[in-house]
């Protein structure tokens, strides 16, 4: 079952600069500061209400973050959705069209699992879904 939205995810250049929008200026509150080496990425988690805006800063040009700036350059990235059984939702989801970039989920931002679906099948988004991991 889809729960909330957990984030959006937006793509920067300038981390720096783009703190000085949301954290300084708009005043939200900057949580955690992630570096995610797998997806060669600095992860910035500003809280509005209950959910984040997720500042995506690439560490090396040819990860996707970086591929995507050289492309789109910054903006919205993608809007992530939390569920609460991320495979019940991936198979719920497949079965309706949308298309997941990868078969399994896998870990991303704050330990979560998270799968991507494509943005043709989901009107030009780029959807996640994650579900928050419960700690043993």
């Amino acid at each position: 079952m889809i729960k909330k939205i957990d984030h959006l995810g937006v793509a920067v250049l300038d981390p720096e600069r783009a703190l000085a929008t949301y954290r300084d200026a708009l005043g939200l509150r900057l949580d955690q500061i992630e570096d995610i080496p797998s997806q060669k990425l600095v992860s910035y988690h500003l809280a509005i209400g209950e959910s984040h805006i997720e500042l995506l800063h690439p560490t090396e040009e040819d990860s996707v973050i970086g591929k995507y700036l050289a492309k789109k350059g910054p903006g919205i990235h993608h809007v992530a959705l939390q569920v609460d059984d991320i495979e019940a939702e991936r198979d719920r989801l497949s079965a309706a069209g949308l298309e997941p970039l990868t078969a399994e989920p896998f870990i991303g931002a704050n330990g979560k699992k998270v799968l991507f679906f494509h943005p043709r099948t989901t009107g030009g988004i780029l959807l996640e879904i994650c579900q928050v991991v419960e700690e043993e």
